[in-house]
């Protein structure tokens, strides 16, 4: 039986920062145009491009992109960000966006090309599997490069109707704020 989840409520899995604290030049909640509705508790890392990004919790890779070199801060970007997605425990499923060209590390890749090992490709909470970029909607130009992190859920499954959860970060006094850099 799948969790249920109600708006409002945080992830029931505990995730670690995506980026190391000291790569990290600060951390924004409501800065970008995107993080509204459904999209709400997204979180932006501003970070430069190239910098190496963890998995947060272990999981199953589920989709990703990584042929765009394009990026803006016009929502017409938006479909060409390079992204990876992760399932994860309870339902659960974290985002990576603005993604470097081709900044997803080789293994998952190839894997990836071959149809056949698509369902069997995981990632262990704390490897690098992506290394950040500035493709697709950035959002603003205060923003400027960064990992657009989120964690959500598909209620019913349904594909179309993903939102965001609070993320309970590790090692956070308050367990759905970033701890400190």
């Amino acid at each position: 039986m799948p969790t249920i989840y109600r708006a409002g409520e945080t992830t029931r899995n505990v995730y670690q920062r995506p980026i190391d604290a000291h790569l990290v030049k600060r951390v924004a909640y409501d800065e970008s145009p995107a993080h509204v509705g459904p999209l709400r508790n997204s979180v932006d890392i501003i970070v430069p491009v190239g910098t190496p990004i963890r998995a947060a919790q272990s999981g199953r890779v589920v989709d990703l992109k990584v042929d765009s070199d394009v990026g803006g801060y016009t929502k017409e970007f938006d479909l060409l960000g390079n992204f990876v997605e992760i399932e994860h425990d309870h339902g659960e499923f974290s985002e990576y966006e603005h993604l470097k060209a081709g900044g997803v590390i080789s293994s998952i890749l190839l894997a990836w090309k071959d149809k056949k090992k698509r369902d069997h490709i995981f990632v262990k909470k704390g490897q690098i599997m992506a290394y950040s970029g500035a493709t697709g909607w950035l959002g603003s130009e205060r923003l400027g490069p960064h990992l657009h992190f989120m964690v959500g859920v598909y209620p019913n499954g349904n594909l179309n109707a993903y939102r965001t959860l609070e993320i309970r970060w590790e090692g956070a006094s308050d367990p759905v704020t970033l701890p400190s850099l």
